[in-house]
């Protein structure tokens, strides 16, 4: 049996976006982003969190450290009653300082590795699941899983060149309850 899912980006989509984010101190939700996990929760959505690492590659970051910021959201978006059902990330970077994660991957958006991943391990029909995310690279690697994409843009809603552009996850988890019940 297939499942729907929504995947998110995570920096700017769910947190407040803080380059090469190193600690849990400086972890801040975005306002209604737990709402908008609840409501997809709701829904019957898995919901998935698919997020560049780029300051594993950096030498900025250990992907224990990584480990630690990514229980440490989890944790403050279920205390808020916001389920994620998963979380992938990539660690890799072509001009990357450590030398096991310097390199061209399949999993880095705009690729869809981590999708396609995450599709195959929780059986999930992409055609009918979504991507939000806050830019280009997250709407490349939706189109390129087959999934429906959403970019977050914080100054407009509007639908451009068949993009839809939504003002925050929350309105967006609410856009996609009104499709789906249509």
């Amino acid at each position: 049996m297939t499942s729907r899912a929504v995947f998110l980006d995570r920096d700017g989509v769910i947190i407040e976006d803080v380059p090469y984010l190193s600690s849990t101190e400086k972890i801040k939700l975005i306002s209604g982003a737990a709402q908008g996990i609840r409501l997809l929760n709701k829904l019957n959505f898995k919901v998935i969190i698919i997020t560049n690492q780029s300051a594993v590659a950096r030498g900025l970051v250990t992907e224990e450290e990584l480990s630690e910021i990514h229980k440490e959201l989890i944790r403050k978006l279920e205390d808020q009653g916001a389920k994620i059902d998963a979380l992938y990330y990539c660690p890799h970077h072509p001009q990357g300082r450590i030398k096991q994660f310097r390199k061209v991957c399949v999993c880095r958006k705009p690729s869809p590795g981590m999708i396609l991943k995450a599709a195959k391990e929780y059986s999930i029909d992409l055609g009918s699941s979504y991507m939000i995310g806050d830019k280009l690279s997250d709407v490349q690697s939706a189109r390129k899983a087959g999934c429906i994409p959403i970019l977050i843009d914080n100054n407009q809603a509007a639908k451009r060149n068949g993009l839809l552009i939504i003002q925050s996850l929350s309105k967006a988890a609410t856009y996609i309850g009104k499709e789906i019940a249509a």
